[in-house]
């Protein structure tokens, strides 16, 4: 898609501050004036409204948005169709917020100056392509996997604390068929009142992890299907499964393009060194920021090539040998994960 090219000395930035129902738009000029402050809906005719007014103001240079990975997805989406760059804003500072007070006139204003003076320099997930089908199949697997988890937690507290009969009944079933066994009760009214109700409990709480078991297998057959066809030469690598590379995709996005380098992207996923030496003590430490979900992906892979990739065993008893400390190693490894994941991400 061709990028609209503008006349810098007279172009205009826009920034967008992002909300459920409006988008609160502002207009600057190439030294940072403002042109203007306005509010658009979140709809698609919102959308095309907000970018005929930055027009009106000259040739539009790029627009600053913050949320373009929530509230800002769908427009970030309609400016990049029309051809306009789009800049990631990160929240503004908080300390700046506490001198100077917040409105969303102002949070506009700082995304378009963030935009203009590079400081927003990311571009935000394209979300039109197969990540973000990806994305959406996950996040209903990572719901029916912790519903699941609660569900069955609360059946076997019921079985501990249930009448004794039901509860000798429950006692010797294993975790694997606790479900199948609470669904299978037959709760009959009329007589204790406490077994009976913490039958219909246990009945409905079994037939609900079934059915979430039905849903999970449903979409991990999806989700398998979606991954392979998106990114076959990230399954390939070794300790690479489905639901680590789906994990590493959502996090890159539809458009790693916008990823500047392999740094960029350690970076992203919190596999970056950080330093962290002080007086004589020179040492690096683990990033505690970026994508958590990415971070824990690259934890999985390289647990996984500890344990059975000969290569990683004799780096680890090498690295032990030379004194470092198993954290570091594994942090060590996951940077140069990072950086193998990197070189097979897919490209459009």
């Amino acid at each position: 898609m061709a990028m609209t090219i503008v006349d810098l000395a007279r172009a205009v930035t826009g920034g967008v501050d992002t909300h459920l129902e409006l988008n609160v738009a502002a207009a600057i000029d190439h030294i940072g004036g403002l042109l203007g402050v306005a509010e658009f809906p979140t709809t698609s005719s919102g959308h095309k409204e907000l970018l005929a007014w930055l027009k009106t103001f000259g040739p539009l240079a790029k627009v600053g948005i913050e949320g373009t990975s929530s509230y800002g997805a769908g427009l970030a989406r309609s400016l990049r169709r029309a051809g306009i760059e789009v800049a990631e804003v990160d929240r503004p500072n908080r300390q700046s917020r506490r001198r100077s007070g917040k409105s969303d006139p102002a949070d506009a204003v700082e995304a378009a100056r963030a935009a203009l003076s590079g400081r927003a320099q990311g571009a935000g997930k394209a979300k039109d392509g197969n990540v973000e089908a990806i994305r959406a199949l996950v996040v209903a697997k990572r719901s029916a996997r912790d519903t699941k988890i609660k569900t069955m937690n609360q059946i076997r507290h019921l079985g501990f604390t249930a009448p004794d009969e039901l509860r000798e009944r429950l006692a010797g079933v294993s975790r694997k068929d606790l479900a199948a066994t609470a669904a299978a009760l037959r709760p009959r009214d009329g007589g204790d009142q406490v077994a009976f109700a913490t039958k219909t409990a246990l009945c409905l709480l079994g037939r609900r992890v079934l059915a979430l078991d039905a849903e999970k297998e449903h979409l991990e057959d999806l989700l398998s299907k979606l991954v392979e066809k998106t990114a076959p030469e990230l399954l390939s690598l070794y300790g690479v499964g489905v639901d680590t590379a789906a994990a590493l995709l959502v996090t890159a996005g539809d458009n790693p393009e916008r990823l500047r380098s392999e740094a960029a992207w350690a970076h992203l996923c919190g596999a970056a060194p950080i330093e962290a030496s002080s007086g004589k003590v020179t040492r690096w430490r683990l990033d505690r920021g970026g994508d958590r979900q990415a971070n824990a992906a690259l934890y999985v892979i390289v647990i996984t090539r500890m344990s059975a990739d000969k290569r990683t065993r004799a780096y680890v008893e090498r690295r032990l040998a030379e004194g470092k400390t198993k954290p570091d190693i594994i942090r060590i490894l996951k940077r140069y994960v990072a950086r193998e994941v990197y070189h097979h991400l897919p490209r459009a």
